[in-house]
This record gives C-alpha cells, sequence and structure tokens, in this order.
C-alpha cells in the first residue's frame, strides 16, 4: 500500500558534509546530498536571513536534500553562510547584511565546480537568500538563478541590470499572501529582466510551509533543472 510523502520523508542519497574556506578566511559548513545513480543537474541552496532563523536546514532546503536527490537525480548542496549555526555546525564570521556574503556563494560555486566537478550547477535562493544569489552568484559557469520569495530588498543599483544583460535563465515564484513583495508588485520590479519566468503561486505565503506548497516548490525546482523527471511523486 503506497505511503503518502511526509514532512519527515527521506530518501536514500549520498549526504557528505563539508567546509570551504571563503577567500577572506571564513570557514563554511554545509552538506551535498547526491543521487546514488541517475544524475540530472544540481542546485546551489542560498537559505534565508539567519537573523531570522534562516540557515542551511531551512525547511524547504531540508525536504529538497531529503527528497530531489532520490526523486529527480539532483544533487543539492546546502552550507551556512557566514555567523550561521545549523545541526551541522556554525560558520565562522559574522552576517553582514548580504555585503562579505558575497565571498560565500563565490567560494561555495568554485567548490561546486572545481572540487565537486559538478557539470551543470543552478543557483536557489530563497528570502535573503535571493538576494545574495543575484547580487554575487555571476560565476559564468552557473545555469541560471531560481528565486523563491524574493525581497528584493539587499540587492544594490545594477544588480537586476546585469541579470537582464547576461540572459542567463531565472524564475521566480511569488507567494500570493508574501509579506515582501506580492505577485503584482514582482512584475514592476523585475520588469527590466527579460528572460525572468514570474509564478505567481495562489494560496501560498512566504516560508512555504504545508506538503502542498513544499510539493509545488520542489517541482518548479525540478521543471526548471530535471524537467524530466517530472511530476514527482506524492506517494512511495
Amino acid at each position: 500500500m503506497p505511503e503518502p510523502i511526509r514532512p519527515s520523508t527521506v530518501f536514500p542519497a549520498s549526504r557528505t558534509p563539508f567546509t570551504v574556506t571563503t577567500e577572506d578566511g571564513e570557514v563554511l559548513v554545509g552538506e551535498v546530498s547526491a543521487p546514488l545513480d541517475n544524475l540530472t543537474s544540481a542546485i546551489l541552496c542560498c537559505h534565508p536571513n539567519p537573523t531570522g532563523g534562516g540557515m542551511m536546514d531551512s525547511h524547504i532546503y531540508k525536504k529538497a536534500s531529503n527528497r530531489l536527490p532520490a526523486m529527480a537525480g539532483i544533487t543539492v548542496v546546502r552550507f551556512n553562510t557566514r555567523g550561521t549555526t545549523s545541526e551541522a555546525g556554525t560558520s565562522t564570521g559574522s552576517y553582514d547584511n548580504g555585503r562579505a556574503e558575497k565571498y560565500d556563494v563565490e567560494a561555495m560555486a568554485r567548490y561546486c565546480f572545481d572540487v565537486l566537478n559538478l557539470k551543470e550547477l543552478w543557483v536557489v535562493g530563497w528570502s535573503f537568500g535571493t538576494s545574495i544569489a543575484i547580487s554575487h552568484a555571476r560565476d559564468p559557469r552557473i545555469k541560471g538563478l531560481i528565486l523563491l520569495s524574493p525581497t528584493l530588498l539587499d540587492i544594490v543599483d545594477g544588480d537586476l541590470e546585469f541579470w537582464a544583460n547576461d540572459g542567463r535563465p531565472m524564475t521566480a515564484l511569488i507567494p500570493e499572501h508574501d509579506d515582501y513583495l506580492k505577485p503584482e508588485q514582482a512584475k514592476v520590479r523585475f520588469a527590466l529582466i527579460p528572460q525572468i519566468e514570474l509564478i505567481a503561486v495562489d494560496g501560498a505565503r512566504h516560508l512555504w510551509v504545508g506538503e502542498p506548497s513544499v510539493n509545488r516548490v520542489l517541482s518548479e525546482i525540478t521543471r526548471a533543472v530535471a524537467p524530466n523527471r517530472l511530476p514527482l511523486p506524492t506517494e512511495f
């Protein structure tokens, strides 16, 4: 008898902790969850604001690491930005409102390509993580960005223009009831990026709480990076 996928469901994967040292000397902790077979693509996860409890274990990312390697062949790389703590440990340094986090994002991109030898990498940002992705995930080897609940609070002049001129694909999931940027506002704020796909998600909120919201987010990530693995199962 099939069982529904629950928040606690964990599928098989190769899960490996790691540390990465940034250009300015901070040591970041993280984990790679890799498929046991049938690899398709990879995502690097930039978490929500640590001042509000955001970390590599924030629930969407934890569930992505628990599910996507087996369900979609996606390697999931999670890490704590500087000064952030999770069960995996604490990254050194201190929170810098998205500025010095530039070194974190750049170090993680190099780790993914040069150490893990990932051939295709997408950067997924959530809330504060969308801002550091937009501002700093500019390694030319990165395939594109996937933004969950973007706030656009911490970007600076020129950030959106960079992506408009760059042309790499960008997808943004905008919750209907978001606390910071609702769908109609997002259309205006992102209007200068011609290639962005804005997806308004009815009934959703900033934190994507509840299994229907989780399934929608993981399905949209998969649609962007490994569409041949859709639909994602809801039972096992």
